[in-house]
């Protein structure tokens, strides 16, 4: 995290446009499942280990990362670095309710940053132009975008060449726990690697997403094997 941080603040400092992708099995799943959805994520400047499934199988194929990178927690330590240069926040997605609550919130808890602006996620391609027309004259350092990880990246990747953000990063449901709509798993769930898990039991008609965690796996240790057979 402390790596992730430092080297996305120098790219704040040198201007230079980054998509951020936070990196879990379901993303994975549906990166193999769909090839345009792969280039997306190749083409990113920097995709972290959010799920700990990703975690566990860079750790089983004998390439460790150093830690689990959260999104929701690598905003929150993106709003704190920014509150020593009064970096400027863009926020897009959710309801309107919960993008409100979530400015609010977070112009409270981190008076140093400037929330530039911010718009719900109920918008479709036709106002696409209008969207990102107000983006860039928010001139934001950072973008977060939270549409749900089948939209949100596929709409960032489109324009992060006109937009030209430091930092433009999908960050799912983080609104909704920030403006206080719904929970994040408890420290006991996070500890046990096992969000998902507690995501399902509040939710459970997200099940049949679910269902690729199982396919990841199996999709890890085949070719893991694969590759030992090989050598």
């Amino acid at each position: 995290m402390k790596t992730t941080v430092s080297y996305l603040t120098e790219a704040v400092h040198k201007r230079e446009p980054h998509q951020v992708i936070t990196a879990n099995p379901i993303m994975v799943m549906a990166a193999l499942e769909n090839p345009s959805y792969m280039e997306i994520m190749k083409s990113a400047e920097l995709v972290v280990p959010d799920g700990t499934g990703v975690v566990w199988a860079a750790e089983y194929c004998q390439e460790p990362v150093a830690e689990r990178v959260a999104g929701f927690d690598l905003l929150h330590e993106l709003l704190h670095q920014g509150e020593s240069y009064n970096w400027r926040v863009y926020l897009l997605g959710s309801t309107p309710e919960v993008i409100r609550e979530t400015a609010s919130r977070l112009q409270t808890r981190y008076p140093g940053i400037v929330i530039a602006g911010y718009h719900d996620g109920y918008f479709g391609p036709a106002e696409d132009e209008h969207i990102v027309g107000g983006i860039l004259e928010a001139k934001p350092d950072l973008l977060f975008v939270a549409r749900g990880a089948d939209s949100q990246e596929p709409w960032i990747a489109k324009y992060k060449a006109r937009l030209q953000i430091p930092v433009m990063m999908g960050v799912g449901g983080s609104f909704d726990v920030i403006s206080g709509k719904s929970r994040r798993a408890p420290v006991a769930f996070q500890k046990l690697r096992a969000e998902w898990l507690y995501r399902l039991l509040k939710e459970p008609t997200r099940y049949k997403r679910m269902l690729a965690l199982p396919k990841f796996a199996v999709k890890v240790v085949r070719e893991k094997d694969k590759v030992t057979k090989e050598q």
